[in-house]
């Protein structure tokens, strides 16, 4: 490999690696899964860090990966069956804290795939911010991650004085 390729290629992977910011909003970690080739819906999971003073809350997601993106979350009914459902009021962000969308909890529902979601694929995912606007990430799509990586964590979880960078 060249010298400028293998310049090119490092910059393209820590740019992924790296957590995408807006404003005091950091998108750590992101990935996305379907369950196969042929599924109509698939999921993303993320954790958003609130750098700043003030809350801020998560109110819609959009991609070309999916005709639609809605944030969604698992409740228990009367029976105790697991299911989802749609959050339409979205996801609070507290000031100096975080909120995971992780598997088993809030997450960005993909209804509608577009294509395949193929391990390795990237997808461009647009979150809308009631305080911070919007944000583009470039979400790895990663099926071999084993059920307890990204696993439901207690939220919010507060960091105390979070420094921008990490």
């Amino acid at each position: 490999m060249s010298k400028n390729r293998f310049s090119v290629a490092l910059a393209a992977t820590l740019a992924f690696a790296m957590p995408a910011l807006a404003g005091e909003i950091m998108v750590d970690d992101p990935y996305a899964r379907s369950s196969g080739p042929s599924a109509k819906s698939g999921a993303i999971f993320m954790v958003l860090m609130n750098q700043g003073a003030t809350d801020d809350r998560l109110i819609a997601a959009t991609t070309e990966a999916a005709a639609r993106a809605e944030l969604h979350t698992h409740i228990s009914d009367a029976n105790g069956v697991m299911k989802m459902v749609e959050v339409e009021e979205g996801f609070a962000v507290p000031a100096h804290g975080s909120h995971a969308l992780a598997r088993g909890g809030d997450h960005v529902m993909l209804m509608g795939l577009t294509r395949p979601l193929n391990d390795g694929d990237m997808i461009t995912l647009t979150l809308s911010f009631e305080t911070a606007g919007e944000i583009t990430v470039e979400v790895p799509v990663d099926l071999t991650r084993k059920p307890g990586h990204g696993a439901m964590q207690p939220k919010p979880i507060s960091h105390g004085d979070m420094k921008s960078g990490g």
